[in-house]
């Protein structure tokens, strides 16, 4: 009865064209939108973080804008969401920069890069240091908005069929690993492979790739990695503070009222928190499942080993800057705001975690 007269006294032509939240009539859909990714529907962490990006701008919008999220290859394939929101098939993609590298070289600076920045040195130069404005620039060329949309932290360095013991040990490797991770794996010896999540476990399983890198324990143990491989290695050197994206095609996102412009911005900023605290929580909590329950062996890669990779990472990854006018304005801001930044990080967080540590 209450419910009744509620719906009564809200109007009966609105609650109709909406949906009852929290005892509040919500609006009709005023922009339908859809969301393509690149991870498996529902994937936990990468999946479940698109879901949740998508259902705050409904609640932020009070139901103005609808957003139905799409998997890999339920409206398009994993690698194709970027052409697809670029030219208008989707108004949003959920996926990570570095997967354009064909696009822009430029574009793997706004993910990953090797021996880079941690999630909260990445958060500072993208929101404080000039580095989102860059990511703009590069995608103004696709007719996309950037946008962060989560942090997965550092990286685990990867399953291995075999222990990694020596430089030598990468050599004829075959590992799937994307972006700049992936040149320096070349650089190395071994032989990088692209492969969206979906691939992944029976790519590794049949042989066809002798490692992967993935995320870390809570995605790895969800994808079932360790059947698949013996080894797990950290850190994860190629990935210090991964940042994932929602890109936006850029005629739909300005259609949009200046009002809902900014709640979609500040949606995304939320996302991009929300994923990085879920992630340090579930990790470590896999990590023990898979070490206790499952008896992965865990290991760190050898220091001459992370040595070598960190010369061949500033090589490759001053090279890539050569290439073009934009991917060399994003490299000097990136190299610079480290420059810095690692100075601040060394005598605040590394110290603190060091001394933390004594017993």
């Amino acid at each position: 009865m209450k419910r009744r007269q509620f719906i009564q006294g809200a109007g009966a032509a609105t609650v109709a064209a909406g949906t009852l939240v929290s005892g509040k009539a919500m609006a009709a859909p005023e922009y339908k939108w859809k969301m393509v990714t690149t991870w498996p529907k529902n994937f936990p962490g990468l999946g479940t973080g698109a879901n949740h990006l998508a259902d705050m701008i409904k609640q932020m919008t009070n139901g103005r804008i609808e957003v139905k999220v799409y998997g890999a290859g339920e409206l398009v394939g994993a690698l194709e969401i970027f052409d697809a929101v670029s030219r208008g098939t989707a108004e949003m993609g959920h996926g990570a920069a570095y997967y354009w590298k064909g696009k822009s070289t430029a574009a793997q600076f706004f993910s990953a890069v090797p021996f880079g920045l941690t999630a909260q040195e990445m958060n500072g130069w993208l929101y404080h240091g000039g580095g989102m404005e860059l990511w703009q620039e590069v995608y103004d060329q696709f007719g996309l908005v950037a946008g962060a949309a989560g942090n997965t932290g550092v990286q685990m360095g990867g399953w291995f069929n075999k222990e990694i013991n020596s430089v030598e040990d990468l050599k004829g490797l075959k590992m799937r690993i994307p972006g700049l991770g992936g040149e320096v794996l070349k650089r190395a010896g071994g032989t990088p492979v692209l492969l969206p999540g979906g691939e992944i476990f029976p790519s590794l399983q049949s042989g066809a790739i002798d490692a992967t890198e993935w995320v870390g324990p809570y995605n790895d143990l969800a994808f079932g990695l360790h059947k698949a491989a013996k080894y797990y290695y950290y850190p994860g050197w190629h990935e210090p503070g991964t940042t994932l994206e929602c890109f936006i095609n850029k005629e739909a996102f300005e259609a949009l009222p200046d009002d809902l412009q900014a709640i979609v911005r500040a949606a995304l900023r939320v996302a991009n928190q929300d994923m990085l605290a879920e992630s340090m929580v579930k990790n470590n909590r896999a990590l023990e499942q898979l070490v206790n329950e499952h008896g992965v062996e865990l290991r760190n890669f050898p220091d001459d080993v992370m040595r070598k990779l960190r010369e061949i990472s500033d090589e490759v990854v001053a090279e890539e800057a050569q290439k073009d006018a934009i991917t060399k304005k994003v490299y000097d801001s990136f190299v610079a705001y480290r420059a810095q930044v690692e100075k601040w990080t060394a005598v605040a967080e590394q110290a603190y975690i060091n001394g933390r540590s004594l017993s």
